[in-house]
């Protein structure tokens, strides 16, 4: 029943959309044109907040297979975003895999090198390795081909599906996050620096979820202001 509904979903694209579709894979096609089978997009969510985790995630979805309305996660609304996260997150046919890395990693080897890092476990906990990765803006330590495309997310539906996979992920461990420490807002900034956060954070002072290495935190630690556990 749910794979019908899904082909349901593949003949009631419209024209244009179809051709949005149909470019939005014009790497995923190049791939396979020299050969390759397994064609991935990885992308990752929360390189820039004060607090909480950095998560990478991986989509492989089969050629021929486009969603409807996809596109960087961040071009979404919230309620689109959720929908297109269970129709990924469901469909018989797409593989993925996420990996979180927490904020002591983040701090000892920095938020770039955390993010490679969350990439390549990502990879690494695919039942059956991609043979070729479309990264979004990075490359990683990995012997698989990859290639770099700068605005992935917005450039091939593997990696927007990916960035929309590792932003619910994220979201929903900053929610966790929020029942944890409900003065700060987690459930409504992510851990971003928005003034609310600041004044949280000027107030009460970090939290075990923060990033120590972050300007705005290391500069409450270097006076003083950690709030006991």
């Amino acid at each position: 029943m749910k794979r019908t509904n899904h082909l349901s979903q593949q003949q009631q694209l419209t024209k244009h959309e179809k051709e949005r579709l149909f470019a939005l894979t014009l790497f995923e096609r190049r791939a396979r044109a020299k050969g390759f089978k397994r064609v991935a997009g990885i992308d990752e969510a929360g390189r820039g907040p004060l607090a909480g985790p950095v998560v990478a995630a991986l989509a492989l979805i089969p050629e021929g297979l486009y969603f409807d309305g996809i596109n960087d996660s961040k071009l979404l609304t919230v309620k689109k975003r959720r929908s297109l996260f269970d129709i990924l997150r469901d469909h018989p046919l797409v593989e993925w895999s996420y990996s979180v890395v927490d904020v002591a990693i983040i701090d000892e080897i920095n938020i770039l090198q955390a993010t490679r890092l969350a990439m390549k476990r990502a990879v690494e906990q695919l039942i059956v390795a991609p043979d070729y990765l479309l990264i979004d803006a990075l490359c990683i330590d990995l012997t698989i081909d990859q290639e770099k495309i700068i605005h992935g997310d917005q450039l091939s539906q593997s990696i927007a599906a990916a960035s929309i996979l590792a932003k619910e992920v994220r979201d929903e461990l900053m929610r966790e996050y929020h029942t944890l420490y409900p003065e700060y807002g987690f459930d409504a900034h992510k851990g971003y620096g928005t003034e609310r956060h600041l004044e949280a954070l000027a107030k009460y002072g970090p939290t075990p979820v923060h990033r120590r290495t972050f300007a705005p935190v290391e500069a409450v630690y270097r006076e003083g202001e950690k709030i006991s556990l």
